[in-house]
């Protein structure tokens, strides 16, 4: 059985300080001290510098680029916590990399997603604390419990006070669809689709648009954003059929490669994004960036964790 102290220690690795720093100011508490940092040939090295025996340990740290770096950090964090008897460790990841390789796409594939779910397991994770997985069926790739948070609530809660009678949310994709449906209704507009084909990764086709966009002001709603050309290849298609303008939102910002750029020069409006990676170096070149915090959400899980309390209440106004 797992047991926990009355005692909570909220330490975060290098991958998103100013979200951890953020859900600790939510908590009325400071981060744990800790020293994360690599040997002169690169090994990760992981300090926790006060005690956790018995104690209630939760490791803030997205996977996100450089996402094996993040992720041996946050692997070694959490043995460290392990070894020094620590009550229940929770692993706090509001961005869990990996999770697109989900299925065997093909003949020989991994499912790396279930990989990391076992590496996070054998660690000595006791729990694992995320936001809008890329496929909600990971959770069960899991053998210990996972409470999976969703940034949509956020974002609604956002777009409830600008969307006027003119408003469609737009799915970018087929797969996309049943968030982007769930999304129109919690803010009551109409939903269209944008239908394509990829005949390659990181590279689409647009077919055409399911749905009435003629004169409407499209929102688009995504997990994340990558690469960026499923969303902008869509807002494309959207103005050629006659929308009058376009934004866009996803939980996750990776916006690798050449994503700014493609933005920059889209026809998208404005891109919100939560802050569960660290896009502070982004801001600069990409004005069209709108940062939404996510840390009061992960602090009410947090307490919610610590307390073994329903977590279902979290998103109750």
């Amino acid at each position: 059985m797992i047991t926990h102290g009355n005692e909570i220690e909220l330490f975060a690795g290098n991958s998103n300080k100013p979200l951890a720093e953020a859900i600790a100011k939510e908590l009325k508490t400071v981060l744990s001290d800790i020293e994360v940092g690599t040997f002169s040939d690169g090994e990760i090295s992981v300090h926790l510098c006060e005690t956790v025996r018995g104690k209630d340990v939760f490791l803030i740290q997205s996977t996100c680029a450089p996402v094996n770096n993040n992720l041996m950090e946050l692997l070694i964090m959490i043995d460290a916590a392990r070894r020094a008897s620590a009550g229940r460790i929770t692993a706090v990841i509001p961005y869990f990399g990996y999770a697109r390789q989900d299925r065997k796409a093909r003949s020989r594939d991994p499912i790396t997603a279930k990989l990391v779910a076992d590496i996070l397991t054998s660690a000595g994770a006791d729990r694992v604390l995320t936001m809008d997985l890329h496929a909600a069926q990971i959770q069960g790739f899991f053998d210990i419990p996972v409470d999976h948070l969703l940034g949509s609530s956020i974002l609604s809660r956002y777009y409830k006070k600008r969307k006027n009678d003119d408003w469609v949310v737009v799915s970018p994709d087929v797969g996309s669809v049943g968030r982007a449906r769930n999304f129109a209704a919690s803010i009551n507009c109409p939903l269209a689709i944008v239908d394509k084909r990829r005949p390659k990764a990181n590279a689409i086709e647009v077919m055409n648009i399911v749905g009435d966009v003629t004169g409407k002001t499209c929102l688009m709603v995504d997990d994340m954003i990558d690469t960026a050309g499923t969303i902008c290849q869509g807002a494309e298609a959207l103005m050629k059929n006659g929308a009058k303008e376009v934004y866009a939102c996803c939980t996750h910002g990776v916006l690798s490669g050449p994503a700014l750029e493609r933005l920059m020069a889209s026809p998208i409006k404005e891109v919100a994004v939560l802050d569960t990676i660290d896009l502070a170096d982004k801001l600069k070149d990409c004005p069209k960036l709108k940062v939404l915090s996510v840390a009061k959400l992960f602090a009410a899980a947090i307490t919610k964790i610590y307390s073994d309390s329903s977590m279902s209440t979290i998103y109750e106004d």
